[in-house]
């Protein structure tokens, strides 16, 4: 069991932390692919427990309130479609939907107002010639974020394929509210501090207010570094659903 203290600078929305990066610290230690689950908010600059046991992780609130959890795997992690190129994860980055409307600008995956080494900078768009919802950018993982051996932390990779899920959804739907509800993902290989990698998310299925999507993490010749499998908790009526 030990303590430990999410820093506002790893927010998602603005009083919560990030769900990927939460993930990725609630996966540390197992080996293979993780499924975590986030069952509250999780609170900024407070002191949570974290309660490691062999077949599973437990984060604690105040009061003991259990606020996430994770475990080996639960589902299987669907298969990527190949990698674009650099030049097709560019482009579509540059059609990233934040770039013209206010969406999450301080979120630390995908916040626009974020700058280099303070956050991740990820800004998924819509892929040139591809199926609506398909989306892809690169990323170029910060040296603030690698250890001392010069690659990017995990938690830190599982925070890079946590927004693109949700942008997937937006691409294929529209604009609408949801927030990360469980995570199951896999860092193969962790990319180089200063590697530019690419991108690339999709949607699987949608159940009443339960999205589901697909990420990947790329290096630049292709080769798949990590991989996740999303549900997302739609906030409100799913997009489409007729007025009540």
């Amino acid at each position: 069991m030990s303590k430990i203290v999410i820093g506002r600078q790893f927010c998602g929305p603005p009083n919560s932390g990030n769900g990927g990066y939460v993930c990725g610290l609630l996966a540390e230690g197992f080996e293979g692919a993780v499924t975590a689950v986030l069952r509250a908010p999780i609170p900024l600059d407070a002191e949570l427990t974290l309660q490691r046991d062999p077949d599973a992780h437990v984060l604690l609130g105040e009061a003991g309130a259990p606020i996430g959890n994770a475990a080996p795997a639960a589902v299987v992690l669907p298969e990527p479609p190949p990698a674009p190129s650099l030049e097709a994860a560019r482009a579509a980055g540059e059609r990233h939907v934040g770039h013209g409307q206010r969406i999450h600008p301080i979120c630390f995956t995908c916040g626009t107002a974020r700058e280099e080494g303070d956050g991740l900078r990820v800004f998924p768009g819509q892929l040139e010639g591809a199926e609506p919802g398909l989306v892809a950018c690169t990323w170029r993982a910060h040296p603030n974020f690698a250890r001392e051996n010069g690659t990017i932390a995990p938690e830190v990779v599982w925070a890079a394929i946590d927004c693109p899920g949700y942008f997937a959804w937006v691409e294929k739907e529209g604009r609408h509210g949801a927030l990360l509800g469980t995570m199951t993902g896999e860092v193969l290989k962790a990319p180089r501090a200063g590697e530019e990698c690419i991108l690339v998310a999709w949607p699987l299925a949608k159940e009443g207010r339960k999205e589901f999507a697909g990420v990947a993490l790329y290096s630049a010749d292709g080769e798949l570094m990590a991989r996740a499998h999303q549900v997302w908790i739609v906030l409100g009526p799913p997009p489409g659903a007729p007025p009540a």
